[in-house]
């Protein structure tokens, strides 16, 4: 019997066995050319997901200074990510200085990252500080924050509306330094600034009995 005509009696076991071959050829090429596998550079035991429920969040500077505080109904870890997802976020800035109140405020949603570092408020974001010494109170109306709660920096390319005391101040885009006290909006800038009262003046003192009076005005007794 030739090669052609056992080849045509038994083509199904033959295609059979030749798509068999060349798999397993394809297969070891793969390995051949494939790179090798990234190896893990993460030191310990995995990290899982999880989720938290009316949980507080501390985070702290490099000098051990509370850098932001938070609390939340939610707070979900996905698998693989350092990162935190948080809804309905009220946070605090401290200031850190002596006398000086810090920020407190609240937004729709925010996402910390794994460091701590960089926070975004997401959604409608309001903050607000209490009067203290000379300082009226201070309350900020904008969306979608930026922030560097360790540097105690912001940024929002949104519409942001502030007012202390009777003065208020509108723009689109901004910048602050909260330690600095430093704001800069980028456009379309308003304000107001009407003018602060005056500090009442001390009331005058009678003379004391032997007291010098004033002079007398030109052609009037003394």
């Amino acid at each position: 019997m030739s090669l052609r005509s056992y080849l045509r009696d038994r083509g199904l076991p033959v295609a059979i066995v030749l798509v068999g071959l060349a798999t397993g050829a394809a297969q070891m090429l793969y390995w051949w050319l494939a790179p090798a596998p990234k190896t893990s550079d993460f030191v310990g035991p995995p990290r899982s997901g999880y989720t938290l429920t009316n949980f507080k969040l501390w985070s702290y500077d490099v000098d051990g200074l509370p850098s932001f505080r938070m609390v939340a109904p939610h707070l979900e870890r996905r698998e693989n990510d350092d990162s935190l997802y948080i809804n309905t976020p009220k946070f605090e800035l401290p200031s850190n200085q002596p006398g000086v109140p810090p920020w407190l405020g609240n937004s729709l949603y925010a996402w910390v990252d794994k460091s701590g570092t960089l926070l975004k408020l997401m959604g409608p974001v309001y903050m607000h500080r209490a009067a203290f010494a000379d300082t009226d109170a201070a309350e900020m109306h904008t969306t979608d924050v930026t922030a560097w709660p360790k540097d105690n920096r912001m940024v929002t390319a949104a519409p942001a509306h502030m007012k202390q005391g009777a003065r208020t101040l509108n723009g689109i885009g901004m910048r602050a330094n909260l330690n600095t006290n430093h704001l800069e909006l980028f456009d379309e800038v308003t304000g107001s600034y009407p003018p602060r009262p005056k500090k009442p003046q001390a009331a005058a003192h009678p003379a004391e009995p032997g007291a010098a009076h004033p002079a007398a005005g030109p052609g009037q007794a003394g």
